[in-house]
């Protein structure tokens, strides 16, 4: 404090004074004009003090601005600090009114566009009046200046404590250089040192921003102190935890030392001491039925882990390998069950029809009791969700005696799903193959690889490459995980994979398979699933075992075709068990009641308004219009096609959220159509004047495929001849430009679309009469199926007209 009464007339000549055009303040000898209004340079996370240098990297364009202007006024500018730092664009409400003037020392514009400036504090200083102009804002400041200290022993007392206090804490701070202390040492004026040791003090910056609005020097001083007081504790705390860390690693390394030392001796000796947790591996391995590439491995790692340190991170890792290996059952197998009527018995109590899948099974057992040794099967089913592919695989588990292992694939990207981790990988295990055969604990499990098309790839590898491997008969009997590292054998393993289309797996992997194609259930199919399997299930889920409840055939043909659109039997079995809580309610409600008979009447009180409508009948024949047959993912459809002729532009239009391989067979039927107009007694020159637009009705749904192709030329050329086309007439089939009629999928779903909408008569392609063999009696029953080479026959019975 002596110090401080000495320089008091210095000090006098430094205080700032207001003047009409700004504020005057005196630093080191020089005079500095501070102007009344100045622009904002809003800070993020940082407080700055007076007296202090600092680097600034301007990037937000509010800041360039204020930038820009202050450059122009004397290269002042007011920084404040935000309240938020998150925030990008700041209101006036964000910011601390409490900051510094600074003026700009140097400005350096960067390659990337920002800007790097060099700031000095000057003084404090309150914002009063914020604006916002030119996109930055400005304000009016008010200059905040302390009055000195007295000259008190108490005053000198905390001045000396503070200096002392920063020293230590320079002292056991290692980010703070040494140098502040020499820096400090020449500081005379008690102000500038208390900024000078709260600039440099590591803090949060609503601390320093509590410091910086003090609203006196002793005040400050005060904060300083305590919060210095608070920073050298915890400093001493840390040294003394990083002491301790580093005292119990030198332990440890002692004890590794003594270690090794005491098992030398023991070796020396004779003696042999190992941890009970390795003996028991150890053990262990020796009872595992290993192959010999196994046993070779396991005994060159046991070596590795009995010259480890028992309790290095290398030994841990050496260990779980070898309890991985352990734990595989490598030649550990059940034994198929061999009579093939005890196997239908149990796959036909589970599963209505899916007699392809079926008599597969039936075909592998046979091989298997004749050759007693065969290779696993790659089968994938393929079909529409809902038709039982993924509880069919567990059927045939149970009916086989194997045990069961089900993969989801769906979404899966990394390769080391399927390989697994090699050991160099901090926590790697096995791939899912390994794991779910150890869960097992069974190396001929039936293996359910469900949804395949579902995979997908990214940067870390192609998992459906991946599979190639293990769904190939001729390798997967040397196939290796990376984290095993040894060869297992799969071929013993029967592999199932499901998938909705083929479209989304690679040909690679199809091309390992045999596919299986799972229709979807047609409507007859339903009812005998929904009487012989779903109904008897749902009884005893609802707890109405005693309760007689008789479903009448057409309420569960209302329920398929009135309250369902789908391939499977999902939705079916949800609106059955809507009807059963319905009835568990009477049944609480009247429990006298012990009979419900459900028909089409109950149907709609228990499940409300229908969600579709009945299939149109096309009995009254129109020009322009003609019946075609679709196929969905919910079965099939019929597809009414509309044909309008206009005078205009040549053009085909074509609407109805047609997809491209049905717009493109679109324009093959017209172009049939031009080509032999005068087959069909049509005005060759049609085309010159005329604007033909193709409507298919549900513009909603998407459409797609190439089999409408014999329908839009049907269509186009009743709009044309203004003839109608026959009533009771569906069709189905692609066409070609020399008008040959291509096969077509899907047939059993359309010929049952057309059963609904009362239509007996279907042209179908001559390619397709070898699928009418194998389509079922009840599908077939009064149907008149009129199989076409070419497209003259499908006009002829389309139009009752001869071919010119």
């Amino acid at each position: 404090m002596a110090k401080d009464s000495k320089t008091k007339s210095k000090k006098k000549k430094n205080r700032n004074f207001n003047s009409e055009s700004g504020f005057q303040i005196y630093r080191d000898g020089e005079e500095i004009s501070i102007q009344k209004r100045l622009p904002i340079l809003p800070l993020k996370d940082m407080v700055i003090f007076p007296f202090m240098v600092y680097p600034l990297l301007i990037g937000r364009q509010m800041s360039v601005n204020a930038l820009q202007e202050a450059m122009v006024i004397d290269r002042q500018i007011f920084l404040c600090t935000q309240k938020d730092p998150n925030i990008e664009e700041p209101q006036t409400t964000d910011l601390n009114r409490i900051g510094v003037v600074a003026r700009i020392l140097q400005l350096m514009k960067l390659p990337n566009g920002a800007i790097k400036i060099l700031v000095e504090g000057l003084v404090r200083a309150r914002a009063r009046r914020i604006t916002e102009k030119d996109g930055f804002y400005r304000t009016e400041v008010k200059i905040i200046d302390f009055d000195p200290i007295k000259s008190t022993l108490e005053n000198e007392a905390l001045l000396r404590n503070l200096i002392t206090q920063f020293h230590e804490y320079v002292r056991l701070n290692r980010r703070l250089p040494e140098e502040i202390l020499s820096t400090l040492s020449n500081i005379d004026d008690s102000q500038r040192l208390a900024d000078t040791i709260s600039a440099h003090i590591i803090h949060r910056p609503d601390v320093k921003q509590k410091i910086l609005e003090a609203t006196d020097l002793r005040y400050q001083l005060l904060e300083l102190s305590t919060l210095l007081s608070s920073e050298i504790e915890i400093l001493k705390l840390e040294q003394k935890i990083d002491g301790s860390v580093k005292d119990n690693l030198s332990k440890s390394q002692r004890e590794f030392y003594l270690q090794q030392q005491l098992k030398v001796i023991k070796e020396e000796l004779g003696e042999s001491e190992d941890s009970i947790e390795d003996i028991e591996l150890e053990k262990k391995l020796k009872k595992a039925k290993l192959t010999k590439e196994a046993r070779k491995k396991v005994e060159s790692e046991l070596n590795k882990l009995k010259k480890m340190h028992p309790f290095s991170a290398e030994a841990a890792v050496v260990r779980n390998y070898l309890d991985w290996i352990a734990n595989i059952p490598w030649k550990t197998r059940t034994e198929d069950r061999s009579d093939i009527k005890e196997v239908r018995k149990i796959l036909d109590g589970d599963h209505y029809g899916l007699e392809k899948a079926k008599q597969r099974i039936f075909e592998h057992l046979a091989v298997i009791r004749l050759a007693k040794k065969v290779k696993g099967p790659i089968l994938c089913f393929v079909g529409p969700p809902g038709v039982g592919k993924t509880s069919l695989g567990r059927s045939i588990a149970s009916a086989l005696d194997r045990k069961f292992v089900r993969m989801s694939l769906g979404g899966v990207r990394d390769e080391a799903e399927i390989r697994g981790h090699r050991r160099t990988y901090i926590g790697s295990i096995p791939g899912r193959i390994i794991q779910s055969l150890r869960n097992a604990a069974s190396s001929n499990p039936v293996f359910l690889l469900d949804e395949i098309d579902k995979l997908s790839r990214d940067f870390h590898g192609d998992p459906a490459a991946a599979l190639l491997e293990v769904l190939d008969p001729e390798q997967n009997h040397t196939f290796v995980d990376h984290f095993v590292e040894v060869e297992f054998d799969l071929s013993d393993i029967l592999f199932i994979t499901t998938a909705n289309t083929l479209s989304g797996i690679p040909p690679a992997l199809i091309d390992r398979m045999e596919i299986i194609r799972l229709p979807g259930y047609l409507e007859f199919e339903k009812i005998n699933i929904a009487k012989d399997y779903l109904i008897p299930k749902l009884l005893g889920e609802h707890g109405l075992d005693k309760i007689k409840v008789d479903f009448s055939r057409y309420a569960l043909q209302h329920i398929i075709r009135n309250y369902t659109r789908e391939s499977g039997v999902r939705e079916l079995e949800r609106k059955l068990k809507a009807v059963f809580r319905k009835i568990a309610e009477e049944v609480v409600l009247k429990p006298r009641s012990k009979q419900f008979k459900v028909d089409k009447k109950k149907v709609e009180d228990f499940l409300g308004v229908p969600d579709y409508l009945e299939p149109e009948q096309y009995k009254d024949p129109r020009v322009g219009v003609a019946i075609g047959l679709a196929w969905t993912q919910f079965g099939g459809e019929v597809l009414p096609v509309e044909v309008a002729i206009m005078k205009g532009k040549p053009k085909l239009q074509l609407t109805g959220k047609l997809g491209k391989v049905m717009q493109e067979s679109a324009h093959a039927a017209l172009s049939y159509v031009r080509e032999n107009a005068q087959k069909f007694n049509i005005d060759p020159e049609f085309f010159s004047d005329l604007e033909i637009h193709v409507h298919i009705p549900e513009g909603a749904v998407d459409k797609d495929g190439p089999s409408a192709g014999i329908t839009v030329a049907t269509a186009i050329i009743s709009a044309l001849t203004h003839k109608p086309v026959k009533t009771q007439v569906a069709m189905t089939g692609e066409i070609t430009l020399r008008g040959d009629v291509l096969q077509i999928g899907g047939l059993n779903e359309k010929i049952l679309a057309a059963k609904r909408s009362r239509i007996t008569n279907v042209i179908i392609p001559e390619k397709n009469r070898k699928d009418l063999k194998e389509m079922p009696r009840e599908l077939k029953k009064n149907m008149n199926f009129i199989p076409v080479k070419d497209y003259s026959e499908v006009f002829e019975h389309a139009f009752n007209n001869t071919v010119k």
